[in-house]
């Protein structure tokens, strides 16, 4: 992989984290509509724009001949629900100005997928995965004394958006096209929520001025971009490099809902969040040095391969 290529790759990866992390400043600006109403347009339109780009690159066919298998067409369905709860608290929670909770959600959200490699997976626990979770529900607990209540929005985005990764890996289809799949079968339901909404005197054809409606009838296109940035970078760049890419969403949305939107950040939320952190810091030094060895012994049977034929 040519230098330039790589760095082609990062800046794929930067714009694809840099818009999902303005997606809060997007809904934010909806934030006098329902949640579930707003869900229901992103599906809505996300269909459309992805369904077209799947027809446009002729992977329709192959689309519709992988969903044949019902195994595959199950865990569409159970990963599109994870998908549907993720967003709608996500949503609901910018909206009703929770944006720093949600930060904590995607912060601990790889935690949740570790949790499920050990149960699921059987993967083998680390002393250093022991330490993260350990820290975890430190912080968990502290944060509960801090806001009064368990954080139930961050652990709700973390464990959705965890099992929502778990099945994507179980679907041997493209990113493109299991999201695709996914919002198409949530299509039923978003319909009939919007037919819901019609009626009530706050939904969006009711109440949504020009420029209102110019941002909910492109929240299929600001789902579909940051994917598409997102696979081109995947295709160009090493996972291990892109992965810590993706605190660049939580850390900016701490420092918006703190600095922006002025929620309230106490000494003790401060000190749950470092632990979170820190956390973080151990798993991913843990996962760089993983990295760094499995590299490291590949080039080492490389190296005597080629001594051997020499």
């Amino acid at each position: 992989m040519s230098n330039s290529t790589e760095r082609s790759g990062i800046a794929y990866g930067l714009g694809a984290y840099i818009t999902w992390g303005l997606l809060t400043i997007y809904w934010k600006f909806l934030k006098q509509f329902s949640a579930v109403e707003l869900i229901g347009w992103r599906i809505v339109t996300s269909s459309i724009i992805l369904l077209s780009v799947i027809i446009y690159t002729k992977k329709l066919r192959n689309l519709l001949t992988a969903l044949r298998d019902p195994k595959l067409c199950a865990r569409v369905i159970f990963a599109s629900i994870m998908l549907a709860v993720n967003w709608t608290t996500y949503v609901w929670a910018v909206v009703h100005e929770n944006i720093i909770e949600t930060a904590l959600g995607y912060f601990i959200a790889p935690l949740f997928t570790m949790i499920i490699g050990f149960a699921v997976l059987r993967e083998t626990m680390k002393t250093a995965h022991r330490a993260v979770i350990a820290l975890a529900v430190v912080a968990i607990v502290i944060l509960t004394y801090s806001y009064g209540r368990p954080p139930y929005l961050a652990l709700i985005i973390a464990s959705s958006w965890s099992i929502y990764g778990y099945l994507k890996k179980q679907v041997p289809l493209s990113s493109l096209e299991s999201l695709t799949a996914e919002v198409v079968a949530l299509l039923i339901p978003a319909v009939a929520i919007l037919f819901w909404s019609f009626n009530r005197a706050d939904s969006v054809p009711n109440n949504a001025t020009t420029i209102q409606w110019i941002f909910v009838l492109f929240t299929g296109l600001m789902t579909a971009i940051p994917l598409l940035l997102f696979g081109a970078a995947s295709r160009r760049v090493r996972l291990s490099l892109l992965g810590p890419l993706q605190y660049l969403v939580p850390t900016f949305n701490f420092f918006l809902g703190w600095l922006a939107y002025n929620e309230k950040l106490d000494v003790t939320r401060l000190v749950g969040f470092a632990f979170v952190w820190f956390g973080l810091v151990i798993l991913i030094t843990d996962s760089l040095r993983s990295s760094a060895k499995k590299n490291q012994k590949r080039l080492s049977v490389t190296r005597n391969a080629k001594n051997f034929t020499d």
